[in-house]
């Protein structure tokens, strides 16, 4: 019996809405799809299929901490002649 799990969309299409899920969502589906993987219940096909899917779920996942660890930089960048390693001492 293949195990069938819903289609997961790294990009929303509406606009109006954030651009990505949160990197919590895209960690759990990344779980499901190992979970299904591990299962040993799909077929060759849907395990392929879950594959790529992982493939760009865990693509997904890496843009979102690179974009957060770039925004951190920048920040810290931006702070860098208001802040003192002292103050970072507590």
């Amino acid at each position: 019996m293949a195990t069938s799990l819903p289609a997961w969309s790294p990009r929303v299409s509406d606009p109006t809405t954030h651009p990505h899920p949160s990197l919590a969502a895209t960690l759990r589906r990344l779980e499901e799809i190992v979970r299904a993987l591990e299962a040993d219940e799909t077929d060759l096909d849907g395990a392929l299929g879950l594959f790529e899917e992982g493939i760009a779920v865990l693509r997904e996942a890496r843009e979102r901490v690179q974009e957060a660890e770039l925004k951190v930089q920048r920040v810290l960048d931006a702070a860098a002649d208001d802040l003192r390693v002292s103050d970072l001492d507590v």
